[in-house]
């Protein structure tokens, strides 16, 4: 043991000069981290408080108390129900058949050689490079003539047609890199590429699957442009263009404390997501997918 500790301080001696050249990038860090968590303090305390008192700029002291009533009235009014239950259903529809597409399609042009393969692969890096201003008007003349536009389910489509690119491409990173000791002995037990796929691939992909999904559940969730046009009723609007929808009533109701608290409660699903699964998330992109 102590011959491998010294090893190790021979090869990674400390070097002050390269350590002196990363002290500007870890100020710069902590001020961006301290002024992202002093913001997020500041809205969480906003959310508890009165309008007069966030327009005064007491938002700290909380005078007048603590008034977690804010959140059931930005829950119950404004609609901001609707909106979350909308994302919600848009984010796990979305999410969940964005996967059931993509991974077949991933492990088909990662693992099998044909003709088109390459094509077929470039294909979805370029389509993750068109920029969606470009295509929202062919988009919004195909869904009228098909009679979908005011519908959850245009929504849903578009969302499963903007994620399919990205993750396609992400899982055949995690397919590519699998051993294919596996396809070969589910081959001698006699089982078909499809059940090989579904019983012993898929599972294998786990990482990476988990990873893009949350990924996507986070994109979906907080996308605002595509639920601005397509959404245009209150009744199908995500939480993107819904909160909008709040700001500008709140111009004239004036209850900024339930404006900051439904801000508060669209964070929070990302939020829990993101902090309960980060490690998963890491393991995910990081790793590749690589099985022994």
């Amino acid at each position: 043991m102590a011959k491998k500790e010294k090893e190790k301080k021979v090869r990674e001696p400390f070097n002050a000069k390269r350590e002196a050249k990363l002290i500007p990038g870890y100020i710069l860090l902590i001020i961006w981290v301290a002024f992202t968590v002093c913001a997020l303090l500041w809205i969480v305390a906003a959310s508890f408080s009165t309008s007069p008192e966030i327009m005064k700029g007491q938002t700290l002291k909380f005078a007048s108390g603590l008034h977690p009533e804010n959140y059931a009235a930005a829950w119950s009014s404004n609609n901001i129900k609707v909106f979350f239950m909308n994302s919600a259903i848009y984010a796990v529809l979305g999410t969940f058949f964005t996967i059931l597409i993509s991974a077949p399609c991933s492990y088909v042009l990662a693992r099998f050689t044909f003709l088109g393969n390459k094509v077929l692969s470039s294909s979805f890096i370029v389509a993750m490079s068109i920029p969606q201003i470009m295509i929202v008007l062919p988009l919004f003349g195909l869904a009228t003539k098909a009679h979908l536009t005011g519908t959850k389910i245009i929504l849903i489509l578009l969302y499963i047609g903007m994620q399919v690119p990205f993750t396609t491409t992400f899982l055949m990173t995690f397919f590519a890199n699998l051993s294919r000791t596996y396809e070969e002995a589910a081959a001698i037990d006699g089982c078909s590429p499809m059940k090989t796929f579904w019983k012993i691939m898929m599972p294998l992909a786990q990482p990476g699957i988990v990873t893009v999904g949350i990924f996507n559940f986070m994109n979906i969730w907080n996308e605002y442009f595509i639920s601005l046009i397509f959404g245009a009723t209150e009744k199908n609007m995500s939480v993107g263009p819904g909160l909008k929808s709040v700001l500008t009533s709140m111009q004239y109701t004036g209850n900024w404390g339930g404006l900051f608290a439904a801000v508060i409660i669209v964070f929070l699903p990302t939020f829990i997501i993101y902090v309960v699964l980060s490690e998963k998330i890491i393991a995910g992109v990081t790793g590749g997918g690589i099985k022994g």
